[in-house]
């Protein structure tokens, strides 16, 4: 299909003209480039606000260096400008875990860096308050959503307040915004002030202490302010139960966080959406395309990776204690029908360089479609923020039927060669003991589909570590489930004569995580064979249990003291365990197990048939060699590669 450039939403006064409007109801300012697809969240907003009935326009990547003419070019709008950072936290964006500066950006053309500020939702937010004082700014996005309450600020190293206090913003919509979006323009058609949307759900403002608006159906509980949160680590920590557990629950409290003389408040969020509602998101007019304006600037990393993609679902109940997705999407399921799955898949046939070849049919997590609880009563009281940890609720349908049957009825499609699963399949859930015999049936079903039909080679799947300790603190199952899922999938491959792999992802340095954990971890992917290459340092991001754990040093829960490597060099030696077999590294770690006592851990690691194995290299010792730990030039690894 031939698309003109006033099937995108306009991002210059041109487009605008060439529609013929005078004025723009809701001017959008994002840090990523525009790309016109349901995965980017500022063309489902705009999107949504175009459905509303009202004139959008989009100003993508602004320049905020120069004399701001990004900012001025389309003037005022006649509602509110919206604000946000793009799909991604700007720092996580800018900053790899050790906070060296990343050379590119996935969501900008030809992958480069430097189009979007540090803090941008802060940024953008402050200029256009300072050129439009009159004006109302919403904020909206991951940076906004997760920075809602006092926050550790990973990069500055310091807690931070309520982003709406930095940025001055009007208003904050918060997790997924369709709802709060469709509420807010139909007050604002109808008359009502900007300054009088105190009671919209899902949004969140500042304001005077002892003017809290009134709201009959919703109870109120106060969070440790601001100050405190300053002065005790343990009463921040207290706060974020609060936060995780009233953002996942169905009757949700409003929150109030008091700070100097004023209070955040923060009302409780919209129920999870209806396969309707979902389907109506995804069926908006997107061209699925980035805007023309970059056709010459190269390709877009992000678009490219997702293009062929399908997202079946939004949500995850996985609740890990390092992954923002629950905290952004919710922890209930909203699944779209298949209508509305097929539809999009015959749309992206379409596309003149798709060759039948979906390069992932999944979503948050791969295996949670239609998943949600047999007595939705239950569901809606419940105030666990993991429905499958420490154990698989025994409300919680676990039946795969449905996703079976779904990736049955896209293979059967005549433009589809292949359907592949990309997404991280939760394996846990596979081996549920608590489900019915008919579930186990679709688990065992569901499996066979999916290794003998849609892994393209090899499998992403996510234990992040071995320790059950440190797995506890994750949120994630005992590694001993992995085990049994491998064991399955070489049955399933060598039945269907493949020769397939999985690629397992780890993290090091997470809290509770030691460096014995880590060396242990190595010694068990080293017996299944694994030289791994999914792996990452822990990184701290706001709201999550593992940042509080990390910042305060207690685990949000239990306020249980909780160990976390967080100098340079701790982080570093517990990283080189995953890559115990490049031989850079195999002194250094043989240093670090004999400080430990560890010398059964060498072995395992480093002799086969009781020889020193030496990776290709001989290894020459002095007959009077110091002790490694001496040695301090020798021990430190060379840097091929950045990690």
């Amino acid at each position: 299909m031939r698309y003109r450039v006033s099937d995108w939403l306009p991002t210059t006064a041109k487009e605008v003209k060439e529609r013929g409007w005078e004025d723009i109801d809701v001017i959008l300012f994002s840090g990523d480039a525009y790309i016109d697809h349901p995965s980017f969240g500022a063309a489902v907003v705009g999107r949504t606000i175009e459905a509303q009935g009202f004139k959008v326009a989009i100003v993508p990547q602004p320049n905020w260096r120069d004399d701001l003419r990004d900012f001025k070019k389309l003037g005022k709008p006649n509602l509110f400008f919206g604000v946000t950072s793009g799909s991604m936290d700007s720092m996580v964006n800018h900053y790899t875990a050790n906070k060296r500066i990343r050379s590119d950006d996935a969501y900008t053309p030809g992958g480069k860096a430097g189009f979007r500020p540090d803090y941008a939702t802060t940024t953008y937010s402050k200029i256009l308050k300072e050129l439009y004082p009159d004006v109302p700014v919403l904020i909206g996005g991951i940076e906004a959503s997760l920075r809602r309450v006092t926050h550790y600020d990973y990069w500055s190293d310091k807690l931070m307040p309520s982003i709406l206090e930095t940025t001055k913003a009007d208003l904050l919509v918060y997790g997924m915004g369709e709802k709060p979006l469709a509420e807010i323009l139909h007050l604002l058609s109808k008359g009502v002030p900007f300054e009088s949307l105190k009671t919209v759900p899902q949004t969140s403002f500042i304001q005077e202490k002892g003017n809290l608006p009134k709201n009959k159906k919703w109870n109120d509980l106060y969070l440790n302010s601001h100050e405190d949160c300053l002065k005790d680590k343990i009463k921040y920590a207290k706060n974020f139960r609060h936060v995780e557990e009233e953002s996942n629950r169905w009757q949700a409290a409003r929150l109030i966080q008091p700070i100097r003389d004023e209070e955040i408040i923060i009302n409780p969020p919209y129920p999870p959406l209806s396969s309707d509602e979902l389907d109506a998101s995804f069926d908006l007019p997107y061209t699925r395309l980035p805007h023309p304006k970059y056709n010459k600037k190269g390709n877009i990393p992000a678009f490219e990776m997702i293009k062929f993609s399908v997202n079946l679902h939004r949500g995850c109940f996985g609740g890990c204690s390092f992954c923002t997705i629950s905290a952004h999407q919710g922890k209930f399921i909203a699944s779209r029908s298949e209508e509305s799955v097929l539809k999009e898949i015959r749309e992206i046939a379409k596309m003149p360089d798709f060759k039948g070849y979906l390069s992932d049919l999944g979503g948050p997590s791969a295996n949670m479609y239609k998943m949600q609880g047999k007595e939705l009563r239950i569901c809606e009281r419940c105030t666990r923020p993991s429905c499958i940890f420490p154990n698989i609720c025994g409300n919680l349908n676990t039946d795969h039927k449905p996703m079976t049957e779904l990736y049955k009825k896209v293979n059967a499609l005549p433009s589809i060669k292949k359907a592949f699963i990309g997404s991280g399949v939760r394996y846990d859930m596979l081996y549920n003991k608590m489900a019915s015999n008919e579930e186990k049936e679709s688990h065992k079903v569901y499996m066979k589909e999916l290794i003998t039909d849609h892994v393209s080679g090899r499998l992403k799947v996510a234990p992040e570590h071995t320790s059950d300790a440190v797995l506890k603190q994750m949120r994630k199952p005992s590694f001993k489930l992995f085990h049994e899922f491998k064991k399955d999938f070489d049955i399933i491959n060598k039945e269907a004569g493949l020769k397939q792999q999985i690629i397992p992802y780890f993290i090091s340095s997470h809290p509770g995580s030691k460096m014995e954990d880590m060396a242990q971890l190595a010694v068990e992917t080293k017996q299944l064979d694994f030289k791994l290459e999914q792996v990452q340092d822990f990184t701290p991001t706001p709201m999550t249990v593992a940042t509080v754990a990390f910042y305060s040093g207690y685990h949000p829960y239990t306020l249980e003291k909780t160990y976390t490597a967080k100098s340079k060099e701790d982080k570093q030696n517990q990283r080189i365990f995953l890559f115990w077999y490049k031989p850079e590294f195999k002194r250094r770690i043989q240093s670090l197990l004999n400080q430990l006592n560890q010398q059964e851990l060498v072995n395992q690691l480093f002799t086969k048939n009781g020889k020193d194995i030496h990776f290709g290299k001989k290894l020459e010792f002095k007959k009077k060699q110091k002790p490694d730990s001496q040695n301090t030039k020798s021990n430190k690894p060379r840097r091929k590669r950045k990690f």
